[in-house]
């Protein structure tokens, strides 16, 4: 059951949340999107179907994102493969977080999905473990970066088409796997991530 109800949207504050997509996978940027708006004012069935991306159905996640670009603040930044492999995943996550958050241009609090507040921030910023399933505008966040990196992914599939990126968005599977195994790493492939790889 989708975690926000629409008659509690009160109790939720208008903040910035912020998540990341892609973090575990072999390839592929990070994605990260800071989004922004006062759940009192969002349409209640929009905030009714908001929830941690991974629990919502695509084509769903395709409907939701226009309408929450077109009822909050959305900004999108990406940690790079190379960043990723010279600075390590964390690290390049945080990073892109800082990015999107700035991006926004907005003077509000700043609450992220996870264990690391954002440094570097002018803004106040607190961690929440489980967050895509406590503050809406981090299950926004997820559900606008997982939309923006699977698409990605699906078009970088057209041009590297032996690892299932259509399918897998890069993620090892075991037919990612096959075809690193077969083909080896393509330019996208996070070096860290794929070590014993051809």
């Amino acid at each position: 059951m989708p975690p926000f109800d629409p008659a509690k949207a009160a109790r939720y504050p208008a903040a910035i949340g912020c998540d990341e997509v892609g973090r575990g996978a072999l390839c592929g940027p990070v994605v990260v999107a800071a989004v922004w708006f006062d759940p009192a004012a969002l349409p209640g069935d929009l905030l009714a179907r908001l929830d941690d991306s991974k629990r919502v159905p695509e084509a769903l996640r395709q409907h939701l994102t226009p309408l929450i670009r077109e009822h909050g603040r959305v900004a999108v930044a990406a940690g790079s493969r190379a960043l990723i492999d010279r600075l390590n995943v964390r690290v390049a996550t945080l990073d892109a977080m800082r990015r999107a958050v700035l991006r926004l241009g907005l003077d509000a609090p700043v609450l992220v999905d996870g264990r690391d507040p954002v440094p570097g921030l002018p803004l106040p910023c607190r961690a929440v473990i489980g967050g895509d399933r406590l503050v809406p505008q981090i299950a926004a966040a997820s559900i606008v970066a997982k939309t923006v990196r699977d698409a990605l992914m699906r078009r970088l599939a057209r041009r590297h088409p032996d690892y299932g990126w259509e399918r897998n968005v890069g993620y090892g599977t075991a037919l990612h796997r096959a075809g690193l195994a077969a083909r080896g790493r393509s330019p996208h492939h996070r070096l860290t991530f794929t070590r014993g790889f051809a």
